[in-house]
């Protein structure tokens, strides 16, 4: 470990909720971001619906969801550049135009009975197309917010509707398909689009990118290039990140595991969605606690939350797996997910650190890393789960977990990680360490 922590500067006070909404430009954003997401899901429930009545495989309406999560890690990793070199407004608004007109192809492809396999690929290019939208919301964020502890308030709201719009989109989109019908709920889909351009088109300023990015297809690739070298000798980056890519293993393995855990066991298959949900809704708890903290205070609690996260996962594999026993498992699992919200000062820290020019790419390669590490955990979960036992399963991911936590934590860079959060929350020159 580093030497003993350090605040150089008396922290201010913490923004209310209602500054933070006040701020010109923020509720149409949030609202887009919100509308835009709730069209990511409605589109993947509807083309996983037509996959489901034309093949009659659930094998092939799982490989409809799996064929959203690839295209979004090449996304974020190939495409977020492009916030660097096109001012974010620009790529907010034709991100959504982009998904929009594919929409529409989606529509023509089930009107004409097109194979699944140009279903899956119109789907494909949709997600793909939303990559830069998430480091461009970002960088939007650190702009419409000059007080940074403005910004960690208004990080935390967008991180707590995220979770909740997720639950709103696979919720109205099972609904509207039932109710409206396939075509139905891609012309939701459409307007969700259309919505979030158009919100993203009045209210957001277009400002001009930070830095000269290099030039031509090449120079595209250049830039990718710069951004991983700048990402890897930044010593506060990666402790942060490889923090959130270990914890995401524990973060995943309770939804890996939930179904499997209810019907290895003979319990009532609907709980298995009960048991999804805890850690989600632990997590809502805990954006909501946490992002009342102070940054430097929030910072300074960051790594043992992390430490303890997994620690309930693992107890909760030693709870019998009974029905009378089931609301203990909940509690376990909703414990850990309050744990999970360690990630809110992670998350913000990150974005301030980054370099103003490089924000675009380092955010985009580092989301495609943590969907990676999320798309790895379910596999060594669900591998594991078939091949011992769920709660078996649970207990070695959580213990990988927890071991990797404790390992990045005897290395963790204490003073630097202290310095780049005061230097970040407190309105001065950031510098980080190389």
């Amino acid at each position: 470990m580093e030497g003993p922590r350090t605040t150089p500067h008396a922290p201010a006070g913490m923004p209310s909720y209602a500054r933070v909404f006040r701020t010109p430009g923020f509720v149409p954003a949030f609202l887009a971001l919100s509308v835009s997401t709730w069209g990511d899901y409605i589109a993947r429930i509807a083309v996983a619906f037509v996959v489901r009545e034309r093949t009659g495989s659930d094998l092939a309406m799982a490989a409809t969801f799996a064929a959203s999560l690839l295209p979004s890690i090449l996304g974020r990793s190939l495409l977020s550049p492009l916030a660097d070199r096109i001012p974010y407004k620009h790529v907010l608004v034709g991100s959504d135009v982009v998904r929009a007109i594919f929409v529409v192809a989606i529509m023509a492809a089930v009107g004409q009975g097109s194979p699944v396999v140009v279903l899956l690929a119109l789907l494909f290019a949709l997600e793909l197309f939303g990559g830069p939208a998430g480091a461009s919301v970002q960088i939007l964020l650190t702009d419409l917010f000059a007080d940074r502890r403005a910004f960690l308030r208004a990080r935390g709201i967008t991180a707590l509707a995220e979770q909740v719009n997720q639950a709103i989109g696979l919720a109205v989109g099972g609904i509207i398909v039932t109710v409206l019908s396939v075509r139905g709920a891609l012309l939701v889909d459409l307007a969700t689009f259309l919505v979030s351009a158009a919100l993203f088109a009045v209210a957001v300023k277009a400002r001009p990118v930070s830095g000269e990015p290099s030039p031509g297809i090449v120079g595209f690739f250049r830039d990718i290039a710069a951004g991983v070298r700048y990402l890897a000798h930044h010593r506060v980056l990666v402790s942060l990140l490889a923090l959130s890519l270990i914890a995401m293993w524990g973060v995943v393995a309770p939804e890996a595991v939930a179904i499997p855990y209810v019907l290895g066991h003979d319990l009532p298959p609907w709980l298995g969605g009960v048991l999804m949900a805890a850690p989600v809704s632990g997590a809502v708890a805990g954006l909501v606690v946490v992002g009342r903290w102070q940054p430097e205070v929030a910072s300074s609690r960051m790594i043992g939350m992390a430490l303890l996260m997994p620690i309930p996962l693992v107890l909760s594999a030693v709870v019998p797996p009974t029905l009378g026993w089931l609301p203990t498992v909940w509690l376990m699992w909703f414990l850990s997910g309050v744990l999970q919200a360690f990630v809110l000062p992670l998350q913000a820290t990150f974005a301030l650190v980054v370099a103003a020019d490089l924000r675009g790419r380092v955010i985009g390669l580092a989301g495609a890393a943590s969907m990676t590490a999320s798309a790895l955990g379910f596999l060594l979960a669900g591998s594991l789960s078939e091949r011992l036992a769920p709660r078996t399963a649970l207990a070695i991911c959580a213990m990988l977990c927890l071991g990797g936590i404790a390992l990045l934590a005897a290395t963790w860079p204490t003073r630097s990680v202290d310095l780049a959060v005061d230097e970040a929350f407190n309105d001065r020159t950031i510098k980080g360490e190389r």
